[in-house]
């Protein structure tokens, strides 16, 4: 018999538990910081796009982040939030200064949410404001007020300060990732010429914009086929060179600021317009592909109450520039096309060169093209007769928060990939099955990838051949066992990923799998150890003689307790390429010729695990 259904069923919800209880709505997805997509790094970005806004408007030229393990502390020096609306600003949903557009012109922040969600998200948040030679301070656990505190006459600079510990009961065991940090830090200062960060000590300053980003974010890559071409004009500011070291497209796009990852309608129009206006300046119909290939680009625009396609802002979906209602197309389309078109007949060497790696491109997609209609054709059939791709039910289709949770587990063996299978989320997590070792491609040509069949199938898979917008997973996992032909496999697997998509690596998509080494248990719990100092704790936990499983490789561990190190607590080791890292040398270092320094580096670094044996004998 059906409840009744009566106005006691209807509850409204208070704001901080709303929050609490949709948190994706807010903030995209959670993770345990090992992602540059997870939350705890959208808490600090929420925190200091309200320092950034007022640093638009001329008010304070620094920010000061410190980040001390779990605890964050943004200090910046605006104007201060006015003191009697202090607990409103950040308690009060909806409500903040940037609904009005004479203050805010081209704020990031319109919808009043970002601080109230770092609020209702973290175990101790706290603001406090300094404005007129006063001071007010309010505290928060959880979103619930711990404790407003009276204003106070105090000799600091004007300005604010947030303090705010993410919650461990919504994010976990997580940990903040430095890389990433300093990354989100970097674009900030790029984006807003005169800025200075100060993060634990260390000062981010940029004095060239998005020239600099180019500069910074190119090393490693090999040289450039010509300089850095820079424009700025109103609104719109980008820059582009092609790389002699890199196959596909790399974008770094930003509107007011913001670092939108997914791009959106400045990023397609920026494209469209540099196709454009090389087609019309050389008089040829190029290729798309052919004028695109190896070019690496970033473009900022400033926009009047941009609309995103989420609430973490990393799509533009807006199609026109307010008030004056011109398209973001035509607008970005005719900057480029006059600013590239004079830029080109007066650097003629750069005209020339452009010229010929347009042509290379072009000869080398021909040469390709009879290899990649064979490669699909062989797709076809396999997927007919071939179960190394386990897909899931969602991909991206305009849900931007459904997307960030989309995996793809690459195993190798039967086992490996029968347990996870088993395991899975089948909404969102994918399987593909690798036979034995792939090839090592280090120093191969890209018509590798569609030659040889394993690596055909996995770039099917993941429908990268033409680039990052299509791709099918935001998360890619290698997933191998912990020896040493499990280690090779993952090397050869990344060099794959930073052979041929470089681009995929540094947006932050491959991840390494980390499963339990160990798995001790008494009658009472059951503990599973990541390394042998998680073991030992165990033990002295448990006490007495607990039983002890070495996992030697992932078929090993059942599907019951896969689905354990595979569900919210997975645990992700990012795969991650240091600014001075040069792709060429790493490569030929671990992939290369055999040489006695790498014969050295393996010695050296053996893991030895005699004393674990020993151990496990005694217990």
């Amino acid at each position: 018999m059906a409840e009744n259904y009566t106005e006691d069923n209807i509850r409204s919800l208070e704001w901080r538990e709303h929050i609490r209880l949709r948190p994706g709505m807010y903030i995209g997805k959670l993770g345990d910081g090992a992602s540059q997509d997870d939350g705890i790094y959208v808490l600090i970005k929420e925190i200091i796009d309200n320092a950034i806004d007022e640093f638009v408007m001329g008010n304070g030229r620094t920010i000061e982040v410190t980040i001390d393990e779990r605890k964050v502390s943004i200090r910046d020096y605006g104007r201060g939030i006015p003191l009697g609306k202090v607990l409103d600003c950040v308690s009060k949903i909806n409500t903040g200064a940037k609904y009005d557009s004479k203050v805010f012109k081209k704020a990031v922040g319109l919808n009043g949410v970002g601080s109230k969600a770092v609020n209702a998200l973290s175990s101790y948040f706290m603001t406090q404001s300094f404005r007129d030679d006063k001071t007010k301070i309010v505290e928060f656990t959880q979103g619930k007020l711990l404790r407003d505190v009276e204003e106070k006459a105090v000799g600091e600079k004007t300005g604010t300060l947030v303090v705010f510990e993410p919650d461990k009961e919504v994010f976990g065991n997580y940990h903040y990732i430095s890389e990433y940090v300093e990354k989100l830090l970097w674009n900030y200062v790029f984006l807003n010429k005169g800025l200075s960060i100060k993060y634990n000590g260390e000062r981010f300053y940029a004095k060239n914009g998005l020239l600099d980003l180019l500069d910074r974010n190119i090393n490693g890559n090999g040289p450039v086929l010509y300089p850095i071409i820079h424009i700025e004009e109103g609104d719109l500011e980008f820059a582009f060179t092609h790389s002699t070291k890199q196959y596909g497209e790399e974008y770094y796009s930003f509107v007011n600021g913001q670092h939108t990852t997914q791009g959106g309608t400045h990023q397609a129009a920026f494209k469209e317009a540099i196709v454009k206006t090389i087609r019309e300046f050389y008089n040829k119909d190029f290729d798309t592909g052919d004028v695109r290939q190896s070019i690496v680009a970033a473009i900022s625009i400033k926009v009047t109450e941009p609309v995103f396609e989420s609430q973490t802002k990393t799509k533009l979906g807006s199609q026109y520039l307010e008030p004056d209602g011109q398209t973001i197309r035509n607008y970005v389309s005719d900057i480029v096309k006059r600013n590239l078109d004079n830029y080109l007949h007066r650097n003629q060497e750069t005209a020339e060169t452009m010229y010929r790696k347009i042509m290379q491109s072009e000869k080398e997609r021909k040469e390709l093209d009879g290899i990649k209609k064979l490669a699909r054709e062989s797709v076809k059939k396999a997927s007919l007769h071939n179960k190394k791709l386990r897909d899931c039910k969602v991909h991206y289709s305009g849900n931007h928060e459904k997307r960030l949770d989309t995996t793809i587990f690459i195993t190798e063996g039967d086992s490996a990939s029968g347990s996870i299978t088993k395991s899975r989320d089948v909404s969102t997590q994918a399987v593909f099955s690798l036979k034995g070792k792939p090839l090592n491609c280090f120093g191969l040509s890209k018509k590798i990838v569609y030659q040889n069949e394993e690596f055909n199938l996995l770039q099917s898979a993941l429908n990268i051949d033409e680039g990052l917008d299509n791709l099918r997973y935001n998360n890619i996992v290698i997933a191998t066992d912990a020896d040493v032909d499990g280690m090779h496999i993952r090397l050869l697997l990344i060099t794959f990923f930073l052979q041929f998509y470089p681009d995929l690596v540094k947006a932050g998509h491959l991840y390494i799998l980390q499963t339990p080494l160990f798995r001790v248990r008494d009658k009472n719990e059951t503990i599973y150890c990541y390394n042998d100092d998680e073991r030992k704790e165990a033990i002295q936990k448990l006490r007495g003689k607990p039983e002890i499983t070495r996992f030697k490789g992932l078929g090993e561990i059942s599907p019951s307790e896969f689905k354990h190190f595979i569900g919210p607590n997975i645990r992700l080791d990012p795969v991650l390429l240091q600014r001075d890292s040069s792709l060429k040398e790493i490569m030929s270092f671990y992939m290369g010729k055999n040489t006695p320094e790498r014969q050295t580096f393996i010695i050296d670094n053996l893991r030895i695990e005699e004393d674990v044996v020993e151990d496990l004998k005694v217990a």
